[in-house]
């Protein structure tokens, strides 16, 4: 009966450093923190490719759980990292969604049932900024930006994820706000927008 109360208030660090010697049990992190990646991954690039990041993270995570800093008991950071850096890798595909979602969205659409269309065209049309204006931020900004917003992690989470110092976290999500304010603060017309 102690071992299983063991296993359940094991530390990610403790789980991490039993797993280099013995392999298996590193499921207890993929089975602790799985789901919550792929959400997040899920959120940065859409269902289609979520699968893939995020089991490539803990893939990733698992060739390199030799060199895990078992100083730090929680390991959501260093997956949260890993899995950012394989989103930027597939930052190509995502720039090719958000600039379809910006066609789309630009779109004007007619016929009837002139208020619903009307209604439509306009929720559209702002999604449309939003997307065209994280498209164009950094992608440290987006990187910083994204673990606040769909992690929920504080600074110093986003620090250790992406491997930058606290200052810099703060710095590039104070530059994300201020662009996103900007650009939706302002809307353009297709084709007239100025950074």
């Amino acid at each position: 009966m102690t071992a299983p109360a063991r296993m359940v208030e094991a530390s990610d660090a403790d789980i991490i450093g039993e797993s280099r010697h013995q392999p298996e049990r590193f499921a207890v992190i993929f089975d602790r923190h799985f789901s919550e990646v792929h959400r997040y991954v899920e959120r940065r690039l859409g269902s289609d490719i979520a699968d893939d990041i995020a089991s490539d993270t803990f893939l990733t995570a698992f060739g390199r759980r030799d060199s895990y800093d078992t100083s730090r008991p929680d390991a959501r950071p260093w997956l949260y990292g890993i899995a950012t850096n394989l989103v930027g890798k597939h930052r190509r595909r995502q720039t090719s969604a958000l600039r379809a979602y910006r066609l789309a969205a630009t779109t004007d659409t007619l016929g009837g049932h002139e208020d619903q269309v009307a209604a439509r065209v306009s929720a559209q049309r702002r999604r449309g900024e939003l997307v065209h204006a994280l498209a164009r931020l950094s992608p440290g900004e987006q990187d910083v930006l994204f673990l606040v917003a769909l992690a929920e992690f504080t600074h110093q989470e986003v620090a250790e994820a992406l491997g930058i110092s606290y200052g810099t976290v703060g710095s590039r999500l104070s530059r994300a706000r201020a662009k996103l304010s900007r650009h939706l603060g302002q809307p353009t017309s297709p084709g007239t927008e100025k950074d």
